[in-house]
């Protein structure tokens, strides 16, 4: 086999890299709303390949005490402790900046494992094929022959009125109509380790 010349190397390195980019980048899953994802990708051009998390671990298994969550806004990090001592950090993307995350002092009210938003999703036909995908009930109208199916919000904990922790894409900065997304794997250690009645503070 004859040597390339390291032109052409660089060439077929740069068009390798460009299809592995392009297929990261490509398709959707039916069902995987806007809303889940960002409300404008546009803003962070690589949006759609942030979803790895760096930042989230738990220790908390084996501890003991009563369970505790503070969330950040401003470095978008939840720290669950237990019994005062730091149990876990997950990476987060709360309320944007229409649909501000309400701070303050509150406590876990509801616990729902397989939530879907009654506001957010997309119409779907008979066979459950999107229709009209990134809908908000409010504002818009179903098409003949189709049904409202919500955005998945899987181990949603709800702490205050329709704002509540569950599993979500993190576009890499605050995307959320106020709910606070979390990876899926720290919302559902999250998810099992606190009950009702759990306090929630959510700080600037």
């Amino acid at each position: 086999m004859s040597q390339l010349e390291p032109s052409a190397i660089i060439r077929l390195t740069l068009l390798s890299a460009l299809a592995l980019l392009v297929s990261c980048q490509s398709g959707s899953t039916s069902g995987q709303t806007q809303y889940l994802e960002a409300f404008n990708p546009g803003s962070v051009p690589h949006s759609s390949l942030y979803n790895a998390d760096q930042v989230s671990y738990w220790d908390g298994d084996g501890m003991g005490g009563s369970p505790s969550i503070t969330i950040d806004l401003s470095d978008q990090k939840a720290y669950f402790y237990k019994g005062g001592a730091l149990a876990g950090v997950s990476a987060l993307s709360t309320g944007d900046e229409k649909h501000a995350t309400k701070t303050g002092s509150f406590k876990v009210i509801q616990k729902d494992q397989w939530h879907k938003s009654n506001l957010y999703g997309d119409f779907v036909d008979g066979a459950g094929n999107v229709v009209m995908a990134n809908i908000d009930v409010t504002k818009d109208k179903a098409p003949p022959g189709t049904r409202f199916e919500g955005s998945k919000m899987h181990h949603f904990m709800r702490f205050v009125g329709g704002i509540g922790m569950h599993e979500g894409f993190l576009p890499g900065y605050a995307a959320s109509h106020g709910c606070v997304r979390m990876p899926a794997h720290m919302a559902a250690t999250f998810y099992n380790n606190v009950t009702t009645g759990t306090p929630v503070t959510v700080r600037p």
